[in-house]
């Protein structure tokens, strides 16, 4: 575990270095116990762009939900034949979810914020978990300007709430132009609902596109009012 001094002084040194110099110091340091979390959004897809000229088989997990949209199937499959990376797909106990839809029905995420943050912790929190089990550090595609609750973030992080392991965010100061400026010449993948006005991509009945003027994580759980817009992935402790 690293000490408070010294994740000062790695993010110190990290916050001006790109994506690419923060994976490597992930991978020399933590290989083969690092895995890329992957939602199937445009950063991670771009991480793994950078991870696959880092090491030879990177280690990725994307948590299907079961409720996902038939392009974010495709865009695995694609990744999948891209990129000679060690992928593992993590779904969410069958008797959990059965408990939970035939209790409080299938679409329970709409009435209310807790219920809906129960089928979050069900379908994807605890699928993270699993993932992470014998991992040192995990890989995210999180940035600052996607949420305010984002906003602090640094590029290397301890993650108190999933046992203490560190937490890479290695695009944290990149800008949406950015991400897809790297996309565009590097040809890399992406989910082609953004074709479609997506700009945050989740499970179907929970994301919807944005226009232009709203922001990114209007089209997540829009019918809440006053939510952070997140799903429990990403809670943050602050490390005192």
């Amino acid at each position: 575990m690293l000490g408070k001094e010294e994740l000062k002084a790695l993010n110190d040194y990290f916050e001006e270095k790109e994506p690419l110099e923060v994976l490597k110091w992930g991978v020399e340091k933590f290989y083969p116990k690092i895995v890329l979390a992957c939602s199937l959004q445009a950063e991670d897809i771009v991480i793994l762009d950078m991870l696959s000229r880092v090491v030879e088989k990177p280690k990725v997990f994307i948590i299907d939900t079961g409720r996902l949209h038939q392009e974010s199937y495709d865009l695995i499959e694609e990744i999948t034949k891209k990129y000679n990376a060690d992928v593992r797909l993590y779904f969410p106990d069958y008797k959990d979810v059965e408990d939970m839809v035939n209790k409080y029905g299938i679409n329970l995420f709409y009435k209310s914020v807790e219920f809906r943050k129960m089928c979050c912790e069900i379908r994807k929190v605890r699928p993270l978990k699993r993932a992470l089990e014998g991992m040192e550090a995990w890989i995210t595609g999180l940035r600052r300007e996607q949420n305010f609750t984002r906003g602090g973030i640094k590029k290397i992080e301890l993650d108190e709430v999933n046992g203490g392991i560190i937490k890479l965010n290695p695009l944290a100061d990149w800008t949406w132009e950015q991400v897809w400026d790297y996309i565009k010449k590097n040809n890399v993948p992406y989910n082609k609902l953004y074709d479609k006005g997506y700009k945050s991509i989740g499970c179907v009945p929970c994301t919807r596109p944005v226009k232009p003027w709203e922001h990114p994580r209007a089209g997540r759980w829009w019918w809440e009012q006053n939510s952070d817009k997140e799903c429990g992935l990403h809670y943050r402790k602050e490390v005192k």
